[in-house]
């Protein structure tokens, strides 16, 4: 299975590909698009759009993995975010590719074991379950937390639906 993590935002868009399942996954490519703050908001929204749409293209991604945010403080972040995370599900649902959301402890407790984990310890996992040995920027390493998420998630899906 092909799947894109995205960590959503509108000045640092995270995106990483894998492949595989829950036992063995492999690095496929991860970036962070980034929008310049003098751009005007139909801009940055119409990039983001046209890179996320163009990387549905060119890997055929089964899924795709988004982090759900919660920003209850800070209200002005919270819209921009979720401008962001509309443009993305629209590029999605354009390709016809399915859409699954985790929070950020969902993620950390697929990968480290607990909830409570920190941003290095989920790196260090991410980077220890592809064999990536340098990832440039936290928004792709979230990206990539992201898509492993979804790769646990999936085979655990399959063991219930199996017991059934």
């Amino acid at each position: 299975m092909i799947v894109l993590g995205i960590d959503p935002g509108l000045a640092n868009l995270g995106l990483g590909i894998v492949e595989g399942d829950a036992r063995r996954a492999r690095h496929l490519y991860h970036i962070c698009i980034i929008t310049e703050s003098a751009w005007i908001m139909p801009r940055r929204l119409m990039y983001l759009h046209g890179e996320v749409t163009r990387l549905l293209e060119d890997y055929k991604p089964e899924a795709v993995a988004i982090e759900d945010q919660i920003l209850r403080r800070q209200a002005d972040v919270a819209f921009k975010v979720g401008q962001a995370f509309g443009v993305v599900q629209l590029a999605c649902a354009q390709a016809g590719v399915p859409v699954h959301t985790y929070g950020p402890m969902q993620v950390k407790q697929a990968l480290v074991g607990t909830g409570r984990a920190d941003k290095a310890q989920v790196e260090y996992m991410v980077k220890a379950s592809l064999g990536v040995k340098e990832i440039f920027n936290n928004h792709a390493a979230d990206a990539l937390a992201l898509a492993l998420t979804h790769l646990a998630s999936a085979a655990m899906k399959e063991r219930v639906a199996a017991l059934k």
